[in-house]
């Protein structure tokens, strides 16, 4: 990333952070929903883009952070303590489950059965409800200005972490192991180990995500975590562009906003939604961040 595009970046960032000054509540619950689902689509570019692993369950480790929080917050336990909690346990229970795309769906699949019908437990269908938002230095969070940038200044912070992770050996590692196993084997790479690693990480990331989504929303039940949400944030990870870092940016806009800005068509803004992600697919195989790549060739070329 040059100087220019370093400058682009930081000055769109400070317009996201300007615009909920200027928008109505609704608004503003969409800009910080974009950033919680930011966090677990950025776990899940970990797991495919660098990994180059099918992950199908990205939403239920997202649900285990979300009951993770609905639980221990109403219990009266810090949120500060409850988000390390939530991110270790799914990063544990991502190193036990492995890897394979078939157990991500099953392990999706069972996630969703669990949080339904173990009703003592997870409210079953009603779910749980008044989930209270974290205070910050005495500071209450419940308004939704003061909320959505402290979600914002939270996904910076874990962006800049896995920004660091992959200019790191682990990183190298995870982009050999995804372009040339075979490869990246013959040079000391345990294979194994290192995507179980990358599935962890991408784990704890969504499960992360869903404290911050439990305590937004302040209400949660299992249809928020079913196996169509993890196939939008498959669907959010490839139309940005699999393996490029800023790809769930994009992606994620385009799963999360699009939809909203078609709604003024009524019966027909699914049905337009699906083929706008359909064109981008058969056109742009490669995500959204692939044009810049095809402006840069095209330059090239004349």
């Amino acid at each position: 990333m040059n100087n220019a595009q370093k400058l682009a970046l930081l000055v769109l960032l400070v317009l996201y952070a300007i615009l909920p000054l200027f928008l109505k509540s609704y608004g503003i619950y969409l800009m910080t929903l974009l950033c919680v689902y930011l966090m677990a689509a950025f776990g899940l570019n970990l797991i495919v883009g660098y990994a180059g692993q099918m992950s199908i369950g990205q939403a239920a480790f997202y649900g285990i952070g979300a009951y993770h929080a609905a639980i221990l917050l109403k219990l009266g336990w810090p949120f500060f303590v409850v988000l390390p909690i939530a991110a270790v346990d799914c990063f544990v229970i991502g190193l036990a489950l492995g890897f394979p795309a078939f157990a991500t769906l099953g392990f999706n699949v069972l996630v969703y059965l669990v949080m339904r019908n173990e009703e003592q437990l997870t409210g079953g269908t009603f779910g749980i409800s008044d989930i209270p938002r974290p205070s910050l230095f005495g500071f209450s969070l419940d308004g939704t200005l003061p909320f959505f940038y402290f979600t914002l200044v939270s996904v910076i912070v874990l962006v800049a972490v896995l920004w660091w992770l992959l200019r790191s050996p682990w990183g190298r590692a995870f982009a050999a192991l995804r372009d040339n196993p075979i490869r990246a084997e013959s040079t000391g790479v345990n294979i194994t180990a290192y995507t179980l690693l990358a599935f962890a990480i991408g784990a704890a990331c969504a499960g992360v995500g869903g404290v911050y989504l439990a305590a937004l929303v302040n209400f949660i039940e299992p249809g928020q975590f079913s196996l169509s949400v993890s196939l939008l944030m498959l669907l959010a990870v490839i139309v940005g562009g699999s393996g490029r870092f800023l790809g769930p940016v994009l992606g994620s806009v385009v799963v999360i906003l699009l939809p909203e800005w078609l709604r003024f068509l009524q019966d027909w803004y699914l049905a337009i939604f699906g083929f706008a992600v359909i064109v981008l697919m058969v056109f742009l195989p490669g995500g959204l961040l692939s044009l810049v790549d095809r402006f840069k060739a095209r330059g090239g070329a004349e």
